[in-house]
């Protein structure tokens, strides 16, 4: 997918964007996203209907009972979007590129942040920070967005997710959503992404492409890197290999499924080949009636 066909399909965004307010953010905005646009209030006695992990164990010790802390709503959140734009972002077997579906996403997130009078920011990142997007109200907001994911020409060609975490944690001081969109085909990122899911509501949207499981039916082939330029080869010819090719990667996606719950990450994976638009609307969805 070409630039004027991205811009195409993400300029109709806005009316998607607003299906996605309306449709089940609206009134449920703050319920979708437990914790942001909350502020500490007071303490109260608990109750069974409460959530446990809001016991304030310091009051609860020194009265005797049971307290719980109660929270009041802030008038506005912050969406603040950790964009990867590495260069294993710029392939894909799929319907589109990693890199197009993560401006989709990233586009769709954004206007449905600005629907709803919520400021968005973003920070694009490879084995650097390429560029920060300070989070801001309005449209004008999103189509600059826009323009930076389509026009940025990054430096950098590996990924640092680390970097850009730790970046995004001692630069929000505000409580808010954090979306970190990437392939994950990073370093361990564990320990900063519990730093950052204390501080912040986090979603691990994974962008991934059929040949991450798949390694094509074929003889002899060089596999080159397209962040460190390594190469290594690998035949298709043989099953074993194949099933072994496929093993791997699936076993590495249910761990970082499980690294992520643990730190309390939802997560979200979304293929080349599936409809971005759909998938993140059917997230929401099941995501609000948790």
């Amino acid at each position: 997918m070409n630039n004027l066909e991205l811009f195409s399909r993400i300029k109709n965004l806005p009316l998607v964007s607003s299906k996605l307010v309306n449709g089940f953010l609206a009134g449920n905005y703050r319920s979708v996203f437990k914790g942001p646009g909350l502020e500490f209030d007071d303490v109260r006695e608990y109750s069974e209907s409460d959530d446990s992990r809001f016991i304030d164990w310091n009051v609860s010790s020194r009265l005797g009972s049971p307290y719980t802390k109660t929270f009041r709503e802030e008038r506005e959140l912050v969406l603040f979007l950790i964009v990867d734009v590495s260069a294993s972002l710029r392939t894909g077997t799929g319907k589109v590129r990693k890199k197009d579906a993560a401006a989709i996403l990233s586009s769709l997130l954004a206007f449905s942040a600005v629907h709803n009078n919520d400021r968005v920011g973003a920070v694009f990142f490879t084995d650097r920070i390429e560029k920060w997007v300070p989070p801001r109200k309005g449209k004008k907001q999103v189509f600059r967005l826009i323009e930076d994911m389509m026009d940025l020409k990054p430096e950098g060609r590996g990924s640092d997710l680390g970097n850009a975490i730790r970046t995004v944690y001692e630069s929000l001081h505000r409580r808010g959503i954090c979306v970190v969109i990437s392939d994950f085909r990073t370093p361990p990122i564990w320990r900063e992404l519990a730093l950052l899911g204390k501080k912040h509501d986090v979603i691990a949207l994974k962008i991934t492409d059929p040949s991450d499981f798949d390694f094509p039916v074929s003889g002899l082939i060089e596999l080159t890197d397209p962040e460190t330029g390594a190469t290594i080869y690998g035949s298709g010819r043989f099953k074993t290999f194949r099933r072994k090719y496929r093993d791997f990667w699936e076993t590495n996606d249910i761990f970082w499924k499980r690294e992520c719950l643990r730190r309390g990450v939802h997560t979200l994976s979304i293929s080349t080949e599936d409809d971005p638009v759909k998938e993140l609307l059917g997230y929401f969805s099941s995501r609000r009636g948790k």
